[in-house]
């Protein structure tokens, strides 16, 4: 069984902010990042963020050009990808938006534990499908689960404990870090991965694959597996 190339995404803040602790979602990206990160989600086959994301955001989650839907659909796959969450407790609203939009043709795919998939039985009924991955949520497992299923390229989005969980397990293949031209400056905000040990520890220096300039936001590309050997550096303006 082959598991999916496994991209991770965020836009994230010059001092490592994802967001700040206001109500509303605090914009790190741009008009043409947006529009980037869209191209993306396209060339997925599932797109994947953790249930706090669903809770804070309310996201649809997904490809929002009809041109790109149609190029999807040109080429034999949903005009939507596969749509994915976790969750270790159940606690999902059936009436957020990632459940009514862009589900027609598949319906979303949701990992969670024992205690997580007696309160979804009360809760998703029909909406989800719902896959217990035991008494922990195992991304290895989760990964097996979305390769029997025909992904071959699952992006995730966020949030913090989905990146560390990939980071820590050593299952990113690809990393994207927008970086926006803000300063968060609050500890109390969320950050782009959690306090956690990472395969071969902070010396470890991962391979970049290039820098974009896209208006006034930087996008790294990294390759978590990878070791940086002092390879050439690719610097493009968007």
């Amino acid at each position: 069984m082959t598991r999916p190339f496994v991209l991770l995404s965020v836009a994230v803040s010059v001092d490592g902010y994802i967001d700040d602790t206001s109500p509303e979602r605090l914009l790190l990206s741009n008009a043409d990042d947006f529009d980037r990160v869209d191209q993306v989600r396209a060339d997925s086959d599932a797109i994947l963020v953790g249930a706090e994301t669903l809770r804070s955001d309310n996201p649809r989650l997904i490809v929002k050009s009809e041109a790109r839907q149609a190029q999807r659909v040109a080429a034999g796959k949903p005009a939507q990808p596969l749509k994915v969450t976790v969750t270790a407790s159940g606690n999902l609203d059936p009436a957020a938006k990632f459940w009514h939009h862009g589900t027609e043709q598949q319906k979303p795919v949701v990992y969670t534990t024992a205690a997580g998939a007696e309160t979804l039985a009360d809760r998703l009924t029909t909406l989800a499908d719902v896959v217990l991955l035991g008494t922990a949520v195992d991304f290895g497992a989760l990964l097996d689960d979305l390769g029997a299923r025909g992904v071959d390229r699952l992006m995730v989005e966020g949030g913090s404990h989905m990146h560390t969980g990939f980071l820590s397990a050593g299952l990113a293949d690809e990393l994207h870090v927008a970086i926006g031209p803000n300063l968060v400056g609050d500890s109390d905000a969320p950050r782009f991965v959690n306090p956690a040990t990472f395969p071969g520890g902070p010396s470890r220096r991962m391979h970049l694959l290039d820098v974009t300039q896209i208006g006034d936001v930087a996008l790294l590309r990294y390759r978590p597996k990878q070791i940086d050997g002092g390879s050439t550096l690719t610097a493009t303006t968007g």
